[in-house]
């Protein structure tokens, strides 16, 4: 199969499938644009972006008639004698009647394209920052660092991304890539030859741990490449995968530890990690799952408010502190304070943004402060951003 070449001077099309050729025609002619292509499977129609939208769609199918259709973004950074022909396998697999008409993959060969996919665009994703604040008293602690994959041919959240890693046995150059691209972009954020502020999250699987890339030693010689110390990183581990090798992954916290990194167990209380397992660790951050965060405060929150208080009893015992994820409103907030929980992130003491910006103060009833609003409508994007 071969597919004609975009037009000339246009990067933004979007591509429509579908096996009702009648309404490919009906949609061609309504958005007076674009050219049809006719194939054994169906019709497509390749279209401006701006000519081929949801509400055009909309306006030809009939009033009880949902056509089948699968509407994807032409990838302009691939070759052009590509890019149509990719679009045409991804329409054909999101109008999610692929299998019917025998073209669907296996879940393995799907995840391997959404890598590839996704690798390809390389510095097109996004890093976002969330404060992790000091409940008793507003400070920052750190920032989590957040990874926002940007594929505009086939969206994908970075918890598929992760299981597609994992699934494909890419976690480890996926962990590696992301690392990488999160340092720089806070290197970017900092004024060449001014030292980097603050202390940062950066997640990473449990077995990307055990691997070279992340041998202690060349993470942390990385970490100073970027201009930041070790001690300013706090090496999340994320729960998106059990531990092979918890012998191993013990060793590797440790050496870790030595040189300066902060360490996290993430969803404490929701993954694969047991208390033994976190005791073996000894982690700086136990991270608890905002799922035991969410309704903590109402009338029905005992079971949770029991948990964090061993949660809390034992990262006392451990050594570690409690950060509370997911923290949405001053009921739950109030109660993870008086429960002796340290640190938490949240919407309510900060969403993600693309530059740092500093937990909202709270007054003494959990409420946003007149100052914190004005401070963060003032609030201007950092350097690079």
């Amino acid at each position: 199969m071969r597919f004609l070449t975009g037009a000339r001077g246009s990067d933004d099309e979007r591509l429509l499938w579908s096996r009702d050729v009648r309404f490919v025609n009906r949609l061609a002619r309504t958005v007076a644009a674009g050219r049809v292509l006719e194939l054994e499977a169906g019709s497509c129609l390749i279209a401006p972006a701006t000519r081929l939208t949801d509400e055009a769609i909309a306006s030809v199918a009939h009033a009880g008639h949902d056509p089948e259709y699968g509407l994807v973004t032409v990838d302009p950074s691939l070759p052009e004698h590509e890019r149509y022909l990719v679009a045409f396998s991804t329409a054909v697999q999101v109008s999610g009647i692929a299998e019917r008409i025998g073209m669907s993959q296996s879940t393995t060969l799907a995840q391997t394209k959404t890598l590839d996919y996704f690798f390809s665009l390389k510095n097109l994703h996004d890093v976002y920052f969330q404060p992790i604040a000091e409940l008793a008293t507003g400070d920052l602690h750190e920032y989590e660092c957040l990874f926002r994959p940007v594929m505009p041919m086939l969206p994908q959240s970075i918890t598929a991304i992760v299981h597609a890693g994992i699934d494909t046995d890419r976690s480890v150059e996926l962990d590696a890539f992301i690392v990488q691209r999160i340092l720089w972009r806070i290197a970017e954020l900092t004024p060449p030859g001014e030292p980097i502020p603050g202390r940062y999250a950066i997640n990473v699987t449990p077995s990307s741990l055990l691997a070279g890339a992340f041998e202690p030693g060349a993470l942390a010689a990385v970490v100073r490449e970027t201009g930041l110390s070790p001690r300013q990183v706090t090496v999340e581990c994320t729960e998106q995968q059990a531990v092979a090798n918890p012998d191993a992954l013990v060793g590797r916290v440790k050496a870790l530890r030595r040189l300066g990194f902060g360490f996290a167990v993430d969803d404490a209380g929701a993954g694969y990690a047991s208390f033994t397992l976190i005791a073996a660790l000894r982690p700086s951050i136990i991270k608890i799952d905002r799922e035991i965060v969410h309704g903590i405060g109402t009338k029905n929150g005992d079971a949770k408010q029991a948990l964090v208080e061993s949660f809390v009893s034992f990262g006392r015992r451990i050594g570690a502190r409690l950060v509370a994820e997911g923290i949405e409103n001053r009921r739950d907030l109030s109660m993870l304070t008086s429960l002796g929980v340290q640190y938490g992130q949240g919407y309510l003491l900060g969403r993600p943004s693309p530059v740092p910006r500093t937990p909202r103060r709270l007054d003494a009833r959990g409420r946003i402060t007149a100052a914190a609003r004005s401070a963060t409508a003032a609030a201007r994007p950092a350097h690079g951003a």
